[in-house]
């Protein structure tokens, strides 16, 4: 075979393949799909993962099922994902915790920003800083004020070392000089526990875990941690605008895929996604079941937003030195 015959060939073998890839797609999804969750049963990731699977169940006439595989982390379900064949039936739900992996792991199979395309933003939660009635501080100010008056005698519960509850107080303290002593759990269920209890003086959680005691009276709410206002908890400040300026740590709920999944069914399923997560019964099933704020972003963006996520817990961990082996 010549030069010219190789050459044709070449590119009749890759329209061949441009065709197969584009037939797929158009065929996708053909079998069930599984979502993958590095997270237990009934929290915030979960339950946004069986809303989605849902709504990708009724729209595409094909089971998308949740896959829960809870790890620290969720780093099992990150390197499932990740060596999973790359043809759009396993997709990983990517939390806040996704964006801190890189540079707070120093030993893991796989790689956030090479082995993974992004897919789709779907939600997201602030978290709210709370205190047990006891702390004698009604405000961010007063708080502030406490932790340095009395500089490593308050403490914090948190969900376990590098989690949000961590790496949110860290960059608290980063921004206001303090200093509070953390107290790691394995989970928020056993650190609200305590936090009522007294044993405990304050936490930074997600707003639907910490809603009920302090609906209760049993903890005192002091700021929210977005951007701005929750709509869940209107009447209850930013950390932003009580006194700490550009401070923002919330959570938020998305979908990547394995690397070399065929562009064409990774914008399927970004579209797809993001349609089911606008239409009003999903928001308001976001809002009044699981706590959490619609927040849809397609592929290119969501990679944007992973992209300053990564660079922004980056330098936080960096600053504080916290590292998980």
């Amino acid at each position: 075979m010549n030069r010219l015959h190789r050459l044709i060939a070449g590119i009749a073998a890759m329209a061949a393949g441009l065709f197969a890839t584009a037939a797929s797609a158009q065929q996708f999804p053909s079998k069930q799909i599984r979502i993958l969750v590095g997270y237990t049963a009934g929290g915030t990731a979960d339950l946004v993962s069986r809303l989605v699977a849902r709504s990708l169940s009724e729209k595409f006439g094909q089971q998308v099922i949740v896959d829960n595989r809870p790890s620290a982390g969720g780093l099992l379900a990150n390197e499932l994902t990740a060596n999973a064949a790359p043809d759009g039936y396993t997709i990983l739900l990517a939390n806040s915790s996704f964006a801190y992996i890189p540079s707070l792991y120093t030993k893991i199979n796989f790689d956030t920003r090479k082995d993974f395309a992004p897919v789709a933003l779907v939600a997201t939660t602030q978290n709210l800083l709370v205190v047990h009635p006891a702390v004698p501080a009604k405000n961010v100010k007063e708080l502030i004020a406490l932790a340095k008056k009395k500089r490593g005698g308050l403490n914090y519960a948190s969900a376990g070392i590098g989690g949000s509850t961590h790496l949110a107080t860290a960059l608290f303290m980063s921004m206001t000089g303090t200093d509070i002593t953390q107290i790691p759990y394995k989970g928020n269920s056993q650190s609200i526990t305590d936090l009522i209890s007294g044993e405990v003086d304050m936490t930074i959680a997600p707003i639907p875990v910490l809603l009920p005691p302090v609906n209760s009276g049993k903890l005192r709410a002091v700021a929210t941690t977005g951007d701005k206002r929750s709509p869940i908890m209107p009447d209850v400040p930013t950390i932003a605008e009580s006194g700490v300026p550009g401070y923002a740590a919330g959570s938020w709920y998305g979908y990547v895929a394995p690397a070399k999944t065929p562009p064409a069914i990774l914008r399927k399923l970004s579209d797809d996604i993001v349609q089911v997560s606008t239409v009003p019964a999903f928001a308001d099933q976001l809002k009044n079941n699981v706590g959490a704020e619609p927040d849809t972003m397609p592929a290119e963006k969501f990679g944007q937003f992973l992209a300053a996520e990564t660079e922004k817990w980056a330098k936080v961990i960096k600053m504080t030195g916290i590292t998980v082996k």
